[in-house]
């Protein structure tokens, strides 16, 4: 969201950055820059907004060595961004949508060729399915299982799965269905899918689980610690979001722990308290009871993707960014990410962004030197978003000739 930073938050931002320059000037000469932005949601790309701050950069700083890495949280872009950073490329696939309809879907398999990026919200999220059909007990997961069977199919045998903005309820039980996992009742039949269909499963058969899962690396990019069941769990706390009324909530609720009482005495472990394993629906718990995954932060996830650690390494000054800085930016949003990465080194940070709301100053105490925000006159949102990377430019301008000031230049 770009909104209009307050004239405090922006000569606060100015004096940090006159502040940061002793810092900076002895770098200089070298001349390494840093970009790693995340996207401006709803307006620009992480890789679109480096190559707007590039610009701005060289305006003043012709000769920089800048190296661009596009960020994400791993959130919605992180496919994207991987994709950028690494050189990879996105695959599209046919799957089934959260309510059996089917809808294309995209991928990401970065440059090693064994490493695929899987955004669950693209074949099984919330944004898929129309408010008014909206309905916890029918969706299913049974999508995103295709995309990693895909994956998995193609060689890939590193998976990086974002499990944010999700539609369903079902404990990942459609995404194991699709990987070869039967699910039965009393009777031998398969389930119904959809986390209604989870209070009638009487055991789980995974004799035909894909076998490239035993030789596969899975992380999930999780920033939610909440529990399976209870009321932390899936369905109490993300379930009215997905259309469940306080009836449904507590019948999935109770199904979700029918689910890890089966997967208990099928594979001699619950899942109900690992926390996470109530992100998306119970997701979380899916993707560790069958791909034995393990659930990070997204930005670290990133970091580590992109090398992001080794490749800070001698550069003067770091440029990092998204859509808006506010009091949920330094709980492990990507600016905050990169800026710890770049204290690890003493490099100075500065952070671009759409727009600078409350509580933004805690950045300053997570590692980020100064911030600016792009709009610096009355300006409708509409206009901002589409003339984002304009704006983000001339910000990064204003930045590097702060910058310039301080070295004598």
């Amino acid at each position: 969201m770009l909104v209009a930073s307050t004239a405090r938050s922006y000569r606060r931002s100015v004096k940090q950055l006159y502040l940061t320059n002793w810092r900076v000037c002895d770098r200089l000469s070298a001349m390494k820059i840093v970009v790693a932005p995340d996207s401006f949601k709803g307006s620009v790309s992480a890789l679109e907004a480096a190559n707007a701050i590039e610009q701005g950069v060289r305006r003043v700083f012709p000769d920089a060595v800048i190296d661009k890495i596009p960020m994400a949280d791993g959130g919605e872009g992180t496919a994207q961004s991987l994709v950028d950073a690494t050189g990879g490329h996105l695959q599209t696939q046919r799957v089934l949508a959260p309510l059996g309809n089917e809808v294309d879907a995209q991928f990401g398999i970065l440059a090693d060729g064994e490493t695929a990026v899987i955004e669950m919200a693209s074949a099984s999220g919330l944004t898929l399915v129309a408010p008014h059909e909206r309905d916890p007990r029918r969706t299913t997961t049974y999508g995103t299982g295709q995309l990693i069977h895909t994956a998995l199919e193609a060689g890939c045998r590193r998976l990086i799965i974002g499990i944010g903005g999700s539609a369903t309820n079902d404990g990942g039980a459609g995404m194991a269905e699709a990987l070869g996992v039967r699910l039965l009742d009393a009777s031998g039949k398969q389930i119904p899918r959809g986390g209604g269909g989870l209070g009638q499963l009487a055991s789980i058969d995974i004799t035909d689980l894909h076998l490239a899962i035993a030789e596969t690396e899975t992380v999930v990019a999780c920033d939610v610690n909440n529990p399976l069941t209870g009321p932390e769990g899936a369905s109490h706390v993300y379930g009215p979001q997905k259309g469940a009324t306080p009836e449904m909530i507590e019948t999935l609720d109770a199904h979700l722990g029918r689910f890890d009482e089966v997967l208990t005495r099928t594979l001699g472990k619950s899942f109900n308290d690992i926390p996470g394993a109530g992100a998306a629906g119970g997701l979380g718990a899916g993707l560790m009871a069958f791909l034995n995954a393990e659930l990070r932060l997204g930005v670290d996830i990133m970091i580590d993707a992109v090398n992001l650690t080794e490749r800070v390494k001698g550069a003067a000054i770091v440029f990092t960014g998204e859509g808006q800085l506010d009091f949920q930016t330094a709980f492990g949003k990507t600016p905050v990410g990169v800026a710890k990465v770049a204290k690890a080194h003493n490099i100075p940070v500065i952070a671009i962004a759409g727009g600078i709301a409350e509580g933004a100053e805690a950045v300053y105490d997570a590692g980020i030197d100064a911030m600016l925000g792009i709009v610096q006159e009355p300006m409708d949102l509409a206009d901002a978003v589409a003339d984002a990377s304009r704006l983000i430019a001339d910000t990064a301008e204003q930045a590097a000739r702060l910058i310039a000031i301080g070295h004598g230049r």
